[in-house]
């Protein structure tokens, strides 16, 4: 059918009109996909300099290339070749960036030397001395105050009657489900599954009603959806605001690493995000910013949108949460930063140069404007370990970018590495059926060696996750940073232990860590009289000591659970047992109601009031 005979024809054919970039429409502007969030900031002219004469003409069709994709609404946007993740739009600059080709005789950049460095211990602490740092009574005393209210407010008729002391001991059982792994938690009260370092500490119902209310923020303050106050992360943003300046506060290390880290819950929520090739596809994101061994110096919960920094360049989506964890980075003592592709752009290098913060970085080919390397068909025929530099400067900061064939080709950039030296390394060919050794550049050795804090982070956590099943997202993010705070306190022990020369063998390892940390929650009385610091060093401990190397002893409480003088009651048994005070060798029927120890307690010995001193 014709259906000019209804509409009439317009001469000229069909035109659509294309609504302005900056356009008010509330649809375009504040949608979280908007092209706009991800578009970088121009760069002004001027500010690019290069060799001029590099070849133009290529930078030209790159150009056209990218009007033609643009101006075309069915070209797909390019997908992440590092875990399939959403990319923002290419970065462009109005003027034209034109680089050229490094030779490599003379060609390495020297790495900055770092000017500061990290203060020495002064003591080793106990584990849930560590552990109180993040979460110290402060914090804990919210948590329990906003428990409280929300069990008031959703049945005014009970009370949670929730105290410092029994969150402490719901937070330890949990960490000790963490370790002792069980499919269902009333499993752990149960007469075939019993454990009894969470069903002797705390009821099960009990248990179940603190995860029932635990709350951390009250609901009545909780802007409405329509209102431009909302808060996506309002039920944990307590939470957030105690953790992040602590974290923030901790000694930095020379090298840094920004990563995404997935959180895993697969239930309902607007937070939660997907993102393939992740030992975790479901769950929410968090940017971090840690040192190559995991240690979280800082991080950004994404909720569906990224704002600009105020007083920074608005350089896209990717860029702006760099420049948000990077203000935790002391400028002009040379902490290198290290990031993926997903990240990278010029701009980004520049602004963070202007911050006095070098970087290094994977980089997508799309990203680097006026930047020719040659195919992968063409630099396989060269052969594995094939690589080509070249170098721009961009608002007087000289950008390096390097293109490496390994089994595919792989671009680096960076504002202080270069290709020089190159080292060897070996990789296997799959033709000779053996080991090869190909050049491998020092822009990739660097990156290789300092990129991996984040997934060290993610394997630490992984090794004894915290899996209490819960709809409300609060809980996930709650038991999360737990486990943060706990690997977190472990590496600030292994660095105050190896400042002070410990032997590793004499260091706690992962486990025996949580596990202290979960039993001190657990046991450890909270009117303490005297807290004692350092290493354990009472006649008791050293005795105790001495006697394990004579053969099987039974194990006592650690020192900060004798020492609590709470709840320890000596109670009659029917059989007599040896005493466990080391220097006692009596038979007695009185025990430890707490310690479960036997002890002496008569007009001639009092084995008790000894050992719990």
């Amino acid at each position: 059918m014709n259906t000019s005979t209804f509409h009439g024809k317009r001469a000229g054919g069909l035109q659509i009109r294309v609504p302005p970039v900056e356009s008010d429409d509330s649809c375009l502007s504040d949608s979280e996909d908007s092209d706009e969030d991800n578009r970088s900031t121009p760069l002004s002219p001027g500010d690019v300099s290069g060799d001029e004469s590099s070849s133009n003409e290529s930078t030209d069709n790159e150009s056209s290339s990218d009007e033609d994709s643009d101006s075309n609404p069915d070209v797909p946007a390019s997908s992440s070749a590092n875990g399939g993740r959403r990319r923002p739009a290419a970065r462009r600059t109005q003027q034209k960036v034109v680089w050229k080709t490094v030779h490599q005789q003379h060609s390495a950049k020297d790495i900055p030397i770092w000017q500061a460095a990290i203060p020495d211990a002064e003591e080793i602490r106990l584990p849930i001395q560590y552990f109180r740092d993040f979460f110290d009574a402060d914090l804990l005393d919210t948590i329990a105050e906003q428990s409280n209210l929300y069990c008031m407010q959703k049945n005014p008729n009970s009370a949670l009657k929730l105290d410092r002391n029994e969150l402490e001991q719901f937070i330890g059982t949990v960490v000790y489900m963490s370790v002792v792994h069980l499919p269902r938690s009333r499993m752990y009260w149960s007469s075939e599954c019993r454990v009894a370092q969470v069903a002797d500490v705390i009821s099960r119902d009990r248990w179940e009603q603190i995860k029932k209310f635990i709350h951390f923020n009250d609901n009545s303050n909780m802007p409405a959806n329509n209102d431009g106050n909302y808060d996506e992360l309002f039920k944990i943003r307590p939470i957030i605001d105690s953790l992040l300046p602590k974290f923030q506060g901790l000694p930095q290390g020379q090298m840094l690493s920004i990563d995404e880290q997935m959180v895993p819950f697969k239930g309902r929520s607007s937070l939660k995000q997907y993102i393939p090739k992740k030992p975790y596809e479901w769950g929410y994101k968090i940017f971090m910013l840690c040192d190559t061994k995991g240690l979280v110096h800082s991080f950004d919960i994404f909720a569906g949108k990224i704002d600009p920094v105020p007083g920074e360049p608005n350089i896209g989506a990717s860029g702006n949460i760099v420049l948000k964890l990077a203000q935790v980075i002391c400028g002009g003592l040379n902490h290198l930063l290290y990031f993926d592709n997903w990240f990278s752009s010029l701009d980004l290098f520049v602004a963070l140069a202007n911050k006095g913060i070098p970087a290094l970085g994977t980089v997508q080919q799309s990203h680097l404007q006026g930047c020719n390397f040659s195919v992968d068909t063409d630099m396989k025929k060269k052969g594995r370990g094939t690589f080509e530099e070249k170098k721009v400067v961009v608002a007087n900061v000289e950008i390096r970018a390097v293109k490496w064939f390994d089994n595919r080709g792989v671009i680096f950039a960076s504002t202080f590495a270069s290709a020089q030296p190159v080292s060897i390394v070996e990789r296997w060919d799959r033709n000779s059926k053996k080991k090869v050794s190909i050049e491998c550049p020092n822009i990739i050795s660097l990156y290789n060696k300092f990129i991996g804090g984040v997934d060290a982070l993610d394997a630490l956590i992984a090794y004894y996750r915290i899996h209490i099943r819960s709809k409300k997202y609060y809980h996930r993010f709650f038991f999360h940073f737990v486990d943060i705070v706990i690997v977190n306190s472990w590496l600030l022990y292994q660095r105050d232990c190896d400042s002070l020369d410990v032997p590793r063998k004499k260091q706690k390892d992962l486990l025996a860590f949580r596990t202290s940390i979960a039993h001190a929650l657990c046991m450890q009385g909270k009117n303490i009289s005297r807290k004692k610091r350092g290493w354990p060093s009472s006649d008791v401990e050293r005795d105790f000591e001495k006697k394990k190397h004579r053969g099987p002893a039974k194990a006592i409480p650690t020192l900060e659970v004798r020492s609590d003088a709470v709840g320890h009651w000596p109670v009659v048994e029917s059989g007599r047992q040896r005493c466990k005070h080391p220097n006692c060798k009596g038979q007695t029927v009185i025990k430890c109601s707490k310690c479960n120890v036997h002890l002496c307690l008569n007009k001639n010995n009092n084995c008790f009031r000894e050992f719990h001193e």
